[in-house]
């Protein structure tokens, strides 16, 4: 298999990109870091998402991406499983791992902001299910 030496390059990102370059859903700004567009990522995503305060999003899954994130500031709560009525939360330093095409709900129920960094593989898949 060949490939090209472009595509054997290291990058350095500075920030993150705009909003609006990436899937969202409500309550959880995502802004990608290293993906297609930024550095020609062809297996992950990887950003920094934002919670607002108590606000939690649609019900929603990633298809065949599995989510990995770390939470630096503030609380996320994760809603699961039937009726949504499992649910776990994280605080700073806590790693989540939502598996590929699991419904959940996401967001944060507390008064604080809260930020993360998120990776996906094979990408930022989001599929609202509707509210």
């Amino acid at each position: 298999m060949s490939t090209s030496i472009e595509a054997q390059k290291v990058r350095v990102l500075h920030g993150t990109q705009p909003t609006s370059t990436t899937p969202q859903t409500r309550g959880m700004e995502r802004r990608p870091g290293i993906d297609g567009n930024t550095a020609g990522a062809k297996r992950i995503w990887m950003g920094h998402v934002t919670c607002v305060p108590n606000e939690l999003g649609p019900p929603h899954h990633h298809g065949e991406a599995e989510t990995a994130a770390y939470v630096l500031s503030g609380h996320v709560r994760v809603y699961f499983g039937e009726d949504y009525k499992e649910y776990v939360d994280a605080g700073p330093g806590d790693y989540i791992f939502v598996p590929a095409h699991l419904p959940h709900i996401e967001g944060n129920v507390t008064d604080e902001p809260a930020e993360a960094v998120l990776t996906r593989s094979p990408d930022n898949i989001v599929v609202n299910l509707g509210e």
